[in-house]
């Protein structure tokens, strides 16, 4: 199944404020538990229409969901990707790695990468980290509509070398991040399969409470996991969680989760909150 293809950059993007959603959608949204700032936006590929939304255009840091943006430019900038590039990206992509990405952002000219794919998509909401911190990928600000514009762009606009590289690691999407998180939080344990994913998390340190798997670990954490400092980061002070994906029989919906929690919240308390958030509203669609 497939949708209309996006309009072109250049058109002015209509916000969701403006939309009526379908009558019926998401009778019973979920409950934001207290201290959690949330949003989400789902898009029903089958019906072409948005089943759900709240705060779609609320900036929030993007943690390592940006790592699809990079992945997209990279891949759009070159016609062949050497081997040792493919193993970049599919540990970036199906095990969060952080050095992997750190080495297509440098090589990309960083903060360009996000100009340059923003102004290709038309992303409205969607811009570099703070001039302060031109190496911090995870603090490039997005929004949960700008998210599903994405994953749209992928399926609906792409090149079928770039949607299949791409998307085809996000089916397979790891358990087990590089850095000893665990990404089953939200969609993945949430959602029924089939689903594509790419997690986020940014802001509880840099050694998880309860490695995911040791073995799965074999570089140093990154340094992409240290506070930022000076302001234009969103939330920041705050731990985020999200989760993004194609969701559904027939990868029917396009969803995006994104959360901040309360300063010094713990892990495991972040991850009961956006993943009971994710089922209520995957639950909220049928």
């Amino acid at each position: 199944m497939r949708i209309k293809p996006l309009a072109a950059a250049a058109v002015a993007l209509p916000l969701l404020a403006a939309f009526a959603l379908p009558a019926g959608a998401a009778a019973k949204p979920p409950r934001v538990p207290a201290g959690t700032t949330a949003a989400w936006v789902v898009f029903d590929r089958q019906a072409g229409t948005f089943a759900a939304a709240r705060n779609a255009h609320r900036k929030y840091r993007s943690a390592s969901v940006v790592k699809i943006l990079i992945a997209i430019d990279y891949l759009e900038r070159r016609k062949s990707v050497p081997a040792a590039d493919a193993g970049l990206l599919k540990v970036m992509l199906r095990s969060s790695d952080d050095d992997a990405a750190s080495a297509f952002w440098n090589r990309g000219g960083k903060g360009q990468i996000i100009v340059r794919t923003a102004r290709k998509l038309g992303l409205a909401d969607t811009t570099p980290p703070p001039a302060s911190k031109p190496g911090f990928w995870g603090y490039t600000s997005l929004s949960a509509y700008d998210i599903v514009r994405t994953y749209r762009y992928l399926l609906d606009k792409a090149d079928a070398r770039v949607r299949d590289t791409i998307l085809g690691h996000l089916r397979q999407a790891a358990p087990c991040g590089t850095d000893g998180f665990d990404q089953t939080f939200g969609i993945p344990d949430a959602v029924p399969r089939p689903w594509a994913v790419k997690q986020g998390w940014s802001g509880f340190g840099t050694t998880p409470p309860i490695r995911c798997d040791a073995r799965a670990v074999g570089a140093p954490i990154s340094w992409i996991a240290q506070r930022a400092t000076g302001s234009g980061v969103p939330d920041y002070g705050r731990p985020v969680l999200h989760t993004t994906g194609l969701v559904g029989k027939g990868e029917r919906y396009v969803m995006a989760v994104l959360t901040a929690h309360p300063a010094g919240g713990t892990w495991s308390s972040s991850v009961k909150r956006i993943t009971t958030l994710t089922r209520d509203l995957y639950r909220s669609l049928s």
